[in-house]
């Protein structure tokens, strides 16, 4: 360990502060996958108070199992996240929450998000139990083992997505499934490519899996998803499920298609000429234009959703 970082001692009354810092607050921003249902399947659901109530408590629900799955990953890594530059400063690492409260925490929000899913929506309590399980997987074995490791990670937007129109008892494009999970496998690749890039020769003491990784294979891998991702939503914008979704004088939806190639562009950059990628909740906030760029994106669809249709 850098002899210059120092473990610091638990205290009562920042106990508060540090476990909402160790629940990884930013990272909340992925589960707002659950309103994907709503918003492109059917969207007249906006309109009824009902529906928006169980899509907000199932995001909710997600943020609470989510940060507990993140509480775990932490216990276990604390360690190894001692000897990264940038994870050593986090609460349990950093020494700032004790590793007892983060496993009471761990137990109080699993023995209330779980219960409450399975009430919400049996389909709601199965994906949510299916996704603790794989996570308790992916923390104690799977993590270590190549390809896959960011194949669980993609897997967690997806059961977002599937969530969100579980609970509303909706359909939605295989497409949109399909265009979840090539993005989040990008997203996935370029943190590792980050990890590489920053940890250089001792990546591997920090994630065993990084071995088996190189900054050339990651780059190949972040090619071939990044071609896809593109067709992928250019083919869900072509064959909406949503009915009320304009088809002509084209599919409005194409209109679209500058501002998803352009993040993907941007995030390219951001990857490679700035070193960027590990946290994509943090880049999204701080970058100016690809956060201009989302909202526009989603100003266009809201757009072409009910504006058009009025």
């Amino acid at each position: 360990m850098d002899q210059t970082f120092q473990v610091a001692t638990p205290r009562l009354a920042t106990l508060p502060k540090y476990l909402l810092l160790a629940m990884r607050p930013k990272q909340w921003v992925k589960n707002v996958f659950v309103f994907a249902g709503i918003m492109f399947a059917n969207d007249l659901l906006l309109t009824q108070p009902a529906s928006i109530v169980r899509v907000v408590a199932t995001f909710l629900l997600w943020c609470l199992v989510a940060s507990s799955i993140y509480l775990i990953n932490d216990l276990v890594d604390i360690e190894k996240d001692r000897q990264h530059p940038k994870k050593r400063y986090r609460p349990l690492a950093s020494g700032h929450l004790a590793p007892s409260a983060a496993v009471t925490a761990t137990v109080i929000f699993l023995g209330i998000g779980l219960p409450l899913a399975w009430m919400l929506n049996r389909y709601l309590g199965i994906i949510l139990s299916v996704y603790v399980l794989m996570q308790l997987a992916y923390s104690f074995r799977l993590k270590h083992v190549v390809i896959l490791d960011v194949f669980i990670i993609a897997a967690g937007f997806v059961f977002r997505t599937v969530s969100g129109a579980v609970v509303l008892q909706i359909s939605i494009s295989h497409w949109l499934l399909i265009c979840s999970g090539l993005l989040s496998l990008f997203l996935a690749l370029a943190k590792r490519r980050h990890e590489l890039v920053l940890l250089e020769a001792g990546s591997g003491s920090h994630r065993r899996v990084l071995d088996d990784y190189s900054t050339e294979l990651v780059q190949e891998m972040i090619s071939i998803v990044t071609a896809s991702t593109i067709i992928a939503y250019i083919l869900y914008t072509m064959n909406p499920t949503n009915p009320h979704i304009p088809t002509r004088p084209f599919p409005l939806l194409l209109i679209t298609v500058p501002f998803v190639v352009y993040a993907i562009f941007r995030y390219l950059y951001l990857v490679y000429k700035k070193d960027e990628g590990g946290s994509t909740e943090e880049l999204l906030l701080k970058d100016w234009p690809m956060l201009i760029n989302v909202l526009l994106w989603a100003a266009t669809v809201v757009a072409i959703v009910f504006i058009y249709r009025a």
